[in-house]
C-alpha cells in the first residue's frame, strides 16, 4: 500500500510540473507542423524591442545563440523564445502557419518570409520580423549573411527583397484590430 502511495504521489507531481512547464518540449515532428502560433501576453512592441536590441550580434548558420550568432529562422526563433512564445525552428516550417496577410496590412511583429538567395525556387528560405510601424516605410529585423552579416533592421523596399517575398504571416491578434 506505501509503494502504490508512492506511485500515485510520484505521478501527481509529474503531472503538476508538465502542466506548470511555460514551454514543453516539442519532438521535431510537432516543431514541424505548428500552424497556430499562441503569444500569450506578449505584445508585438515588447517582441519588436527585445528583437532590436539583438542588431549588431554576429550571422552564424544553424544558430540560435546570440553569443554565437544567428541564422534568420534562428533569429525569430530566439526572440519568440524568450517571451515563452513557441515557433517553429526553420524558415520553410514558417510556411503552413496560419494567417497570411497583404503585406500592405503588416504591422509590427508580423513575420515576413522571402525565398533563400535564389529567388526563381519560390521556396521559404529567408525571414524577419516587421519592425515599423503603420505609415512608416516597411522595415524588418533579421539576420542576414549579406553585406552587412548579422541581425540588422533592413528596408524591404529593395530590389532584392521585392523579388523574393513570399508572404506575411500575422502573429499578433491585437494587430488585426
Amino acid at each position: 500500500m506505501k509503494i502504490l502511495k508512492i506511485n500515485l504521489l510520484f505521478i501527481l507531481f509529474s503531472l503538476l510540473l508538465c502542466l506548470a512547464c511555460k514551454h514543453p518540449k516539442l519532438t521535431p515532428y510537432e516543431a514541424e507542423h505548428i500552424i497556430d502560433i499562441q503569444t500569450g501576453k506578449t505584445t508585438p512592441a515588447e517582441l519588436v524591442e527585445f528583437a532590436c536590441s539583438l542588431a549588431g550580434k554576429p550571422y552564424k548558420y544553424g544558430s540560435a545563440d546570440p553569443d554565437q550568432g544567428f541564422d534568420c529562422s534562428g533569429f525569430v526563433t530566439y526572440v519568440f523564445d524568450h517571451f515563452h512564445i513557441i515557433v517553429p525552428r526553420t524558415t520553410l516550417d514558417f510556411t503552413p502557419v496560419h494567417h497570411e496577410i497583404p503585406l500592405k496590412d503588416a504591422r509590427l511583429g508580423d513575420l515576413i518570409l522571402f525565398t533563400g538567395s535564389d529567388s526563381t525556387q519560390r521556396i521559404a528560405g529567408h525571414m524577419g520580423i516587421i519592425s515599423s510601424l503603420p505609415g512608416e516605410q516597411l522595415r524588418f529585423m533579421h539576420a542576414t549573411s549579406g553585406r552587412r552579416p548579422g541581425a540588422v533592421e533592413t528596408d524591404y523596399h529593395t530590389p532584392y527583397y521585392e523579388a523574393r517575398y513570399i508572404k506575411t504571416i500575422r502573429i499578433f491578434p491585437q494587430n488585426d484590430k
